[in-house]
């Protein structure tokens, strides 16, 4: 699913565009131990609890493609009878009224889903009607001939709120105030089936991630069955891995600098795009040899793509890219610079010894303080 995608199914998260059906809930304890179980109607909420559903809902569907939520498959087995992918569509079509499926689902997410304290799992059951769109993109919502039937599931962290006095209104006075546990932000959560080209794919989920570093894989694999991509982090550890091994002990700043500034070009020119740019083998080397990597260092590239990413695998963009920071370091110092103004930084080779050398202009601050530059009749 691209960003369109996911903003359409994060627009019926409101009380005027709402296609959920059905919503089930299960509070368990630090102990594994179910504490509530719960299924209504939507609709039937109040108002007020409503609009929190939603935005635990929306919060679902947030964050980077890519890094937050990620696109997965289902491979062949779990889509054979008895497979992950099998009781997910199970459980859709029941619209949840089965509460034998509902047990197992709530059962599976405990039993795989590590976390120390108490959460809140919220299943929901949604029918989209797809409204057709015109040559202009607009959409036709009399022209509807699709529906997309889909669950999202909500994990939620719950903490007891913090100790603390309060004003009692009611009596005039400041008094203790009572603490109560507060259903957080979800954690971790997927929609299924996927939204791709504006309809059902039954072989795809997506699935969220508060933590990019924290994916969880024993809850996907005994959930969702789906084949995991690599997280985030580890898409930029093996890209700098990657550039390492590449250009060996003579790598030099200037060369690390145009790989940066190269692929941040290319990530601007794409901006635009409702898709993340991915790169994969041949996209990797283009930028490498664009960037000045020599021939002779990239005879090895190839065998260094496939030890750090894999033969097949791609990367996104936004995932090994530095777009906010350029951070040069050395034991005892930390250089940070404009990641538009790289190019101020160079190295020179300064009596012998290898230096980095920044021009200044004449405003030059020290923890803060305005301190003057030398002139050049001082040098």
């Amino acid at each position: 699913m691209n960003k369109k995608e996911i903003l359409e199914i994060r627009k019926q998260f409101t009380p005027k565009n709402c296609a959920i059906t059905r919503i089930c809930g299960c509070y368990v304890d630090h102990e594994k131990n179910k504490k509530l179980e719960s299924k209504e109607a939507f609709l039937s909420l109040p108002e007020e609890e409503a609009f929190k559903y939603f935005d635990i809902f929306k919060k679902t569907l947030s964050g980077t493609v890519g890094r937050n939520m990620l696109n997965m498959e289902f491979p062949l087995d779990a889509e054979m009878p008895g497979g992950t992918q099998e009781f997910l569509l199970k459980l859709r079509n029941s619209r949840l009224e089965d509460d034998m499926l509902l047990e197992e689902f709530y059962d599976r997410v405990i039993a795989s889903y590590e976390y120390a304290e108490n959460y809140y799992i919220i299943l929901i059951h949604a029918m989209y009607d797809i409204p057709g769109k015109s040559t202009d993109n607009l959409e036709m919502f009399d022209a509807s001939e699709d529906v997309y039937e889909y669950l999202l599931m909500s994990i939620c962290p719950v903490s007891l709120s913090k100790a603390g006095l309060c004003y009692n209104a009611q009596d005039n006075r400041i008094e203790d105030r009572v603490r109560d546990w507060i259903v957080d932000m979800p954690d971790k959560g997927f929609l299924f089936p996927a939204f791709n080209d504006r309809n059902t794919d039954l072989h795809a989920v997506l699935y969220y991630s508060k933590k990019s570093e924290d994916l969880q894989p024993e809850l996907i694999g005994q959930i969702l069955g789906a084949q995991m991509p690599m997280t985030a982090d580890t898409q930029k550890e093996s890209f700098q891995m990657m550039i390492e091994d590449t250009l060996g002990d003579e790598g030099d700043y200037e060369t690390v600098r145009n790989i940066h500034e190269t692929l941040n070009d290319l990530i601007e020119e794409h901006k635009e795009e409702p898709e993340p740019l991915r790169l994969d083998k041949t996209d990797v080397r283009k930028i490498f040899e664009q960037s000045g990597v020599s021939d002779e260092k990239m005879e090895s590239f190839e065998r260094n793509y496939e030890d750090a990413v894999g033969e097949k695998a791609s990367l996104l963009a936004s995932n090994i890219a530095e777009t906010k920071k350029f951070n040069i370091e050395t034991p005892d110092i930390v250089i940070k610079v404009n990641p538009e103004r790289a190019d101020l930084v160079e190295t020179r080779m300064i009596d012998g010894r290898q230096c980095i050398v920044i021009p200044v202009d004449d405003h030059i601050e020290v923890n803060g303080i305005n301190v003057r530059t030398l002139k050049a009749d001082q040098q």
